[in-house]
């Protein structure tokens, strides 16, 4: 009975849009970086060319995100503002490639006219870029100031479809290597951590609340409504829902009043599913080796 009851409490609010919300992340990641991929492939612009990790790098992962978390969790407080001032600056890149499409959208449903107005980095950029740029730095200074987990979850998802855009591997058998260090790397580091180092290692630094540089600027300089710019702040890591999602939950809450999900958790769940559809289509071989051709292989063969 008590099995079952643990499994009925899935079907509560918080655990289902948690469910539904993973996988929605997933697939849109999926389709936005197969469309990524065709623009680059459209535009024959590789500047922005996604990175392709071999067999080596691949394997190096696990060993670099054992170090990162070591490090995270032994001089968290030292490098917090750091990693938060980081933090806003990629979820600002993340939401506007992720909210590009909707511009283009928007643009060629309506007919609106979009004039070049500057240029920056060697790429242009029209007015409706600019305007959705400028609401990317006003949703993470939203993020900055009030730290609501409605936010930490757009910017996190924004980072995870971006991530996945620029990094690819490019066969499964890669993606199978590296998924199953990362299974070795979650279970060490989650259930077998305490025992070495006296904590869990993961949930520790998952629920750590980094230095708002926002707020120790504004307490610097003295200045009004202070009491408004929370002082710690979740980074979007992961996607949290209130566990009493219907109830009103105070952002900033205890990590015990929140469900969460580590982004890193939601991209191996499809491993599975893309290798029975693989075989069933009888297409798994030609997947399984992949073809180690990158963007420029691509651009010479066309000019050829």
């Amino acid at each position: 009975m008590e099995t079952l009851w643990k499994l009925l409490c899935l079907l509560e609010p918080a655990p289902v849009t948690l469910i539904v919300t993973a996988v929605a992340v997933t697939f849109g990641s999926a389709f936005r970086a197969l469309n990524y991929g065709k623009e680059m492939e459209r535009n024959r612009d590789w500047s922005e060319a996604s990175i392709t990790l071999d067999r080596s790098q691949a394997l190096m992962i696990p060993i670099m995100s054992s170090c990162s978390l070591l490090m995270m969790f032994y001089l968290f407080s030292s490098v917090s503002q750091l990693l938060t001032a980081f933090t806003a600056i990629a979820s600002v890149s993340s939401l506007f490639f992720s909210l590009s499409p909707f511009a283009a959208y928007i643009k060629s449903r309506y007919g609106l006219a979009d004039p070049h107005v500057s240029r920056c980095c060697s790429k242009s950029f029209t007015r409706i870029q600019g305007l959705l740029l400028v609401s990317c730095f006003l949703t993470v200074s939203a993020w900055l100031v009030s730290g609501h987990w409605i936010l930490n979850n757009l910017l996190g998802i924004s980072i995870c479809i971006a991530f996945v855009s620029h990094v690819r591997l490019p066969n499964i058998k890669i993606c199978a290597i590296l998924l199953a260090c990362l299974f070795v790397y979650d279970i060490f580091w989650v259930f077998f951590s305490e025992r070495i180092f006296g904590a869990n290692v993961m949930v520790s630094v998952a629920t750590q609340q980094a230095s708002n540089p926002i707020h120790t600027v504004a307490n610097s300089l003295s200045l009004p409504g202070l009491q408004l710019i929370t002082k710690k702040l979740e980074l979007p890591v992961k996607i949290v829902f209130p566990r009493n999602l219907l109830g009103s939950t105070a952002s900033g809450g205890n990590a015990t009043d929140f469900m969460m999900l580590g982004l890193g958790d939601m991209v191996p769940s499809t491993l599975g599913p893309v290798i029975v559809v693989s075989w069933i289509r009888k297409e798994l071989p030609e997947l399984w080796e992949g073809s180690m051709s990158n963007g420029n292989d691509k651009a010479r063969q066309i000019e050829v």
